[in-house]
């Protein structure tokens, strides 16, 4: 077993080998791309409004993990892979630079940790959120206004 780091971005040649072969599920590379976009400054959450409806919801479970890859939608294939995000982004930011922000930094970190190639990273945004206007939640809790 190799513990050199370059190993990991040999690239796709390194998921068949005479030895075996490798498989990689989509949930995986769904988890890296979720936490990947939530890494860059602009993004508010991952998700249209029924998948953050239900990591609220799921929030609100008591030992209830995160669920990384919320909005994110992948197709893995042999040697590639495509990403489909939806995103709600922070007000103010530019929008065409936070989607090329994400997309660099999905690429970089699907490609360095599963040696798959990354087709494309298409990008949705759903929603901006506005931090200067706020409404009291269902508990009482004052949060950011969603428009």
């Amino acid at each position: 077993m190799s513990t050199d780091p370059s190993f990991a971005a040999a690239g796709s040649a390194a998921l068949t080998t005479t030895q075996g072969r490798t498989i990689i599920a989509d949930a995986v590379v769904a988890k890296i791309a979720g936490i990947a976009t939530r890494e860059i400054n602009g993004v508010y959450d991952v998700g249209g409004g029924t998948a953050r409806v239900v990591g609220a919801l799921r929030d609100r479970i008591p030992g209830a993990r995160v669920n990384h890859s919320q909005g994110v939608a992948v197709e893995v294939g042999e040697k590639q892979a495509a990403i489909d995000i939806g995103i709600v982004a922070e007000y103010g930011v530019a929008l065409h630079e936070l989607a090329a922000g994400i997309r660099k930094n999905v690429i970089t970190a699907v490609e360095r940790m599963t040696g798959l190639e990354v087709t494309e990273v298409n990008i949705t945004v759903y929603d901006v959120m506005l931090f200067d206007e706020t409404e009291t939640g269902v508990d009482g809790d004052v949060r950011p206004r969603v428009q």
